[in-house]
């Protein structure tokens, strides 16, 4: 599923993504496979378990940001 993130807040490591099904999920950070600095805003591809977003990709920047930051 795609959607976007709306509200991440850092210190608590919890954000909002607003989804294409229009819904709104809650996530955790440790759901973040490529974690970036910058979060709100961004468009991201995640899988629901249980309502919960789970194996988040952030889909803005390189590709290989999708495998962890690995440079080549």
């Amino acid at each position: 599923m795609y959607g976007e993130i709306k509200k991440f807040r850092r210190d608590i490591g919890v954000g909002i993504i607003a989804a294409e099904d229009g819904r709104k999920y809650r996530f955790e950070r440790s759901a973040i496979l490529n974690r970036r600095d910058d979060l709100e805003g961004q468009e991201v591809h995640f899988d629901l378990s249980s309502l919960k977003p789970q194996g988040i990709i952030v889909l803005a920047g390189s590709p290989w940001a999708a495998f962890g930051g690995i440079g080549l």
